[in-house]
Formats: C-alpha cells, sequence, structure tokens
C-alpha cells in the first residue's frame, strides 16, 4: 500500500478531482484514478466522493494506491526480435501468428509470455495490474513494430500520446483492387459488429477511426498500399479499407473466404513506428523490413 496526501491550492479551485490528480504528477491514468475513487481509495476531508467532484482550497485529498497485483502469466524463453533497448522501453517486431497478450485460447506462447522471460520484473504495470507492458496490439496475424514499456512513467507517457494521436504508426499492406485515387483518408467510427461479436464495423455508436492511405505500386488485381493511423481501432485497418471495396489479401474475417494464396491471415505489416522517448524527450522513429513472405508476394505479382 502507498498513502499519499495533499492539499489543494486557490489556484486549483473547481478543477475536478480525477483531472487534478492526474496533473498532480501521479503515475496514474485517468481510468485507474476513477476506479480507486469508486473503490473508496481517494477521498477528500476524510470522505467519499465521485469522480466529478471539483476540488476547493484546502482541501486534503488522501489517495491510497495498493500494491499491483501480480498477473499469472507463465514466462517463456521465446525468441524475440528487439529492434530497440533501454531502461524505459523496447521495440519489438512481432511475427505472424503471434498473440499479443494471452487470451481464451492462447494462454501461452503470446508475446506477454516472452517478455515475461526477456524483462523479468521490469515491466509496466497500471491500472493495479502488473500488466507486462502492453500499451498497444496488433491482430495476431498481422507483423511488425510494437512498443513495450518497463515503467509506469514510460508506459503512461507513451499512452497520452496514443490518445493524442500522436504517435507516427505506419503499416503496409496488399488489399484487393485498383485504385481511382492514389490518396486519400477513410473516416468511419468503429464499433462491435451487432451480429457477430468477433468483427468490428463501422457504425455512428462506435469510436472515432481515421486512416490515411496512399497507393505504393499497382499488383494488377491488387495494390500495395501504405496506411498510416490517426486513431488506433481494434481491425481499423481491416475495416476502413474493406469499407471502400479494398479488402486485404488473406483476410477472410472482412474480405473475400477464397484466397488465391496460401496465406495465414492479412497482408499487413506494421512497418513504422514513430513517437517522444519518455526520458529524453526527443522524437525517435524505427522501421523494419517487410517479412520475406509479404516481399516474395509483392515481387510475385509485380512481374
Amino acid at each position: 500500500m502507498n498513502l499519499n496526501s495533499i492539499v489543494v491550492s486557490d489556484e486549483d479551485d473547481l478543477v475536478r478531482i480525477d483531472k487534478y490528480i492526474t496533473e498532480a504528477g501521479f503515475d496514474l491514468t485517468r481510468s485507474r484514478i476513477q476506479g480507486l475513487i469508486s473503490d473508496g481509495n481517494i477521498t477528500v476531508n476524510d470522505k467519499n466522493v465521485k469522480a466529478n467532484y471539483k476540488v476547493r482550497e484546502n482541501d486534503v485529498i488522501k489517495i491510497l494506491i495498493p500494491d499491483a497485483v501480480p498477473v499469472d502469466i507463465p514466462a517463456e524463453d521465446i525468441p524475440l526480435n528487439i529492434v530497440y533497448e533501454d531502461d524505459d522501453l523496447l521495440i519489438v517486431n512481432k511475427p505472424k501468428g503471434m498473440v499479443v497478450h494471452p487470451a481464451p485460447g492462447h494462454y501461452t506462447g503470446t508475446l506477454v509470455n516472452a517478455l515475461m522471460y526477456h524483462c523479468k520484473d521490469k515491466l509496466s504495470g497500471i491500472n493495479g495490474e502488473l500488466r507486462p507492458g502492453i500499451v498497444h496490439r496488433i491482430d495476431m496475424d498481422t507483423t511488425g513494430l510494437l512498443v513495450i514499456c518497463k515503467n509506469d512513467k514510460a508506459h503512461n507517457f507513451i499512452a497520452d500520446q496514443l490518445k493524442e494521436h500522436s504517435i507516427t504508426r505506419k503499416y503496409q499492406a496488399i488489399v484487393y483492387n485498383a485504385f481511382k485515387d492514389e490518396e486519400g483518408t477513410i473516416e468511419g467510427n468503429i464499433g462491435r459488429h451487432p451480429n457477430d461479436r468477433k468483427k468490428m464495423t463501422i457504425t455512428p455508436n462506435g469510436k472515432e477511426a481515421i486512416t490515411h492511405y496512399k497507393v505504393l505500386k499497382n499488383l494488377g488485381k491488387y495494390t500495395l498500399i501504405e496506411c498510416q493511423l490517426e486513431t488506433g481501432r481494434t481491425h481499423q485497418i481491416r475495416v476502413h479499407m474493406t469499407s471502400i471495396n479494398h479488402p486485404l489479401l488473406g483476410d477472410e474475417v472482412y474480405g473475400p473466404k477464397n484466397c488465391p494464396y496460401n496465406l495465414q491471415g492479412q497482408v499487413l505489416h506494421a512497418k513504422t513506428l514513430g513517437f517522444i522517448h519518455p526520458t529524453t524527450k526527443e522524437y525517435v522513429e524505427f522501421d523494419s523490413e517487410l517479412p520475406e513472405y509479404f516481399q516474395k508476394l509483392v515481387d510475385n505479382l509485380s512481374n
């Protein structure tokens, strides 16, 4: 347990308590603060309040932060393709077929199992759980770059950039059909499909989603494109490209069921990742080569 006590100054009068604590220098996300408030671990003048409570001058706020609960995830000696690593984070080039985080049907062999072995106890623990470093994810059959955080400070710093849409995330994909325009932007809120809970769809009630795309190479019946994400919703590129009649090659969930090539899921690679480093405060950018199967496919379709 970690108990902190702060007194509100006059300049913060009438600020929402969750916003006030977020900006007070604690390594806590706003959702984590709201959870602590609802659990009674944050009090004002020794009384429970709601997350929308507006602090007043001289309020005494007590914050009790329970110890993080270790997750029951076995460490596994799985080789990792590490592009970069320092005391705050590492950049991993995830292979096709690897699930990022354990879930029903995939409790071992995931990226997190590998990270537990590689990093030992040096991974961020956010929201009261030792959730090992995962700030963002990519699908099992999507390859490419992910940032993994080793401490809560780095995790919150990167998460804030994701929330502000300031992280550079560029993907390459092979999609069906030729394009009329060389580049464009797709805007369409994405949410859970009402009839198929495993799928996402464009819906007015979904979360804002924006994808910028440009044509890199015409491949006859297909096209090699680059997609730059402004937001990061589940299956965003797959859903957005399908919505404009350019489903990803190999994507049997959102595209044609009978792929003419022997592929393991969609041809999609997270190629470029850039952000402000949590310690140096300098912009860093990382790039990765297309996986061998992807490059061979581009070469074959180019002939």
